[in-house]
């Protein structure tokens, strides 16, 4: 079966043994090849995981090579909400087709982000049918408080982890997201690291692995 985003996939060295899935969203401008590099320390403590780093379905608007889950081009909330939208439902039909492809329910996969993608797993963890497994953010925030706060129906668990450094997405925003999310009654977990900016540092891939094994119960 074909899946519906080109994706660099990782599987265990029996596919039929696949009991999991984590899919890695990439951040504004990356691609999947970017973010499937936290992968080659995991996949031996996740044996029976098989991990799916797709690109973006658009061009990035400022770097061509790179990939967007959506346009960042224009500072306007209700541009940003409707292309935001968008990038939702192609992720969803994607998922969908990873569940038919190794016979997986939502309860069976972790979706993780970076950045733009960590906007938008977010948002997939808190608008799904049913709750995921969990959600892994670095480097994140809530997209639009009144957008998500409309369209609330499940409350995945969450870790999310952010740079006190970051100066693409300030620090601040963890707090922020932290907040709402409790006031939803969202189970979530957050780490504040110290001089890290806008990336993924060794600490924070332990940190995330930790936490799938957690809840994959491996």
């Amino acid at each position: 079966m074909n899946l519906s985003l080109n994706t660099k996939i990782i599987s265990p060295k029996e596919n039929n043994s696949v009991n999991s899935a984590v899919i890695l969203l990439h951040g504004y401008g990356g691609s999947g090849e970017d973010i499937s590099m936290l992968i080659p320390n995991w996949k031996r403590f996740l044996q029976k995981t098989v991990f799916l780093c797709p690109d973006g379905h658009q061009a990035c608007s400022i770097n061509p090579s790179g990939f967007q889950w959506f346009d960042l081009s224009k500072d306007d909330p209700i541009y940003l909400v409707e292309e935001s939208q968008k990038a939702e439902k192609k992720i969803n039909s994607f998922i969908e087709e990873v569940k038919d492809k190794y016979r997986l329910k939502n309860k069976n996969i972790c979706l993780l982000g970076f950045s733009q993608g960590c906007m938008i797993s977010i948002n997939l963890g808190l608008t799904a049918k049913e709750n995921f497994n969990s959600i892994v953010g670095f480097s994140g925030k809530i997209l639009n408080k009144n957008d998500i706060t409309k369209r609330i129906k499940s409350k995945t668990k969450m870790l999310l982890i952010h740079g006190d450094s970051d100066v693409i997405v300030p620090s601040e925003n963890l707090l922020d997201v932290k907040d709402f999310l409790q006031r939803n009654n969202v189970e979530v977990e957050t780490h504040l690291l110290k001089n890290c900016g806008h990336n993924i540092p060794i600490e924070a891939s332990s940190l995330a692995l930790q936490y799938i094994k957690k809840n994959f119960n491996t």
